[in-house]
């Protein structure tokens, strides 16, 4: 159960994906004064290193960020999400990735909260040590799934819950569905963004739909956003596209983020192989 470890992914193309909502459902929020709290279920360490080590093992980010990181013609949700990318390296050269807790904190205002959660004790204790102390931060170490019951609603009424496990076990996709309805039935009008693998599984075909079905106390409806950059292997294995499934979303992330997944889509494509849907539906 904890044998995933996000630096031999960090950077990929679902990377680029699920941060690039995160970024604009944040920068959303943030056009209100009002603080709001991100519950991060699966935090993972919160930066990695792309040099040398896990990440050159698969090298999963020369299709993702890499593409993108010297671009000149890049959509404004896309330059809004390598922006922040670059400066967490501080407008240097690419050698980390941010994770999820990176993104969030560098939106983050004084009267915002982060609740990071995090099993793997490697990955907890990178975490820890770079945001643990940090002012409006929390950081434990317990499950993600068991943990979000507690932190909704927050005192402000405004809240993002990032929902991205491994998806390593098959239980995940029962308990990510199980997470959301609870969830929606504490906060009705809080925003949840799930993200999904794109398999040769049953459960993970099936999941959207359940998520659809699932979505009905949501008070500003729901978007899928699917991103396909090839195809499974000769036995049908391996990870080709991911989506991300938002409840409540803002009003304005289906015109920016399907703008964007129609010029990401080329681009990421492995074997001229690049498909993007997008799917939305008003409260």
């Amino acid at each position: 159960m904890l044998a995933y470890r996000h630096a031999f992914h960090a950077g990929n193309h679902a990377d680029v994906l699920k941060h690039l909502v995160l970024v604009q459902v944040l920068q959303h929020f943030n056009l209100k004064e009002k603080g709001w709290r991100y519950v991060d279920t699966h935090a993972g360490a919160g930066g990695y290193s792309l040099e040398g080590g896990p990440a050159h093992k698969r090298d999963e980010f020369a299709q993702g960020i890499g593409p993108l990181w010297d671009r000149t013609d890049l959509p404004p949700a896309v330059a809004d999400y390598v922006g922040l990318v670059r400066r967490f390296n501080g407008d240097a050269r690419l050698s980390q990735y941010p994770g999820s807790p990176a993104f969030a904190h560098l939106l983050q205002r004084p009267q915002d909260e982060l609740r990071l959660f995090e099993l793997h004790p490697t990955d907890h204790k990178i975490l820890a040590s770079y945001l643990g102390s940090e002012p409006g931060v929390q950081v434990r170490m317990v499950d993600g799934f068991g943990a979000l019951r507690g932190q909704l609603p927050p005192p402000t009424r405004r809240g993002v819950v990032l929902i991205d496990p491994p998806y390593e076990i098959k239980t995940d996709y029962a308990r990510v569905l199980a997470a959301v309805r609870e969830a929606l039935e504490r906060f009705a009008d809080g925003t949840l963004i799930v993200w999904l693998p794109q398999l040769q599984l049953l459960e993970a075909a099936q999941l959207p739909q359940r998520l659809k079905a699932a979505a009905a106390p949501a008070k500003k409806g729901w978007l899928h956003a699917r991103l396909t950059v090839g195809v499974p292997d000769a036995k049908g294995f391996g990870m080709f596209g991911s989506s991300v499934f938002v409840f409540n979303p803002p009003h304005t992330l289906a015109g920016v983020v399907g703008e964007a997944m129609t010029w990401l889509a080329p681009v990421l494509a492995t074997d001229g192989i690049g498909q993007m849907h997008l799917d939305h539906q008003a409260g």
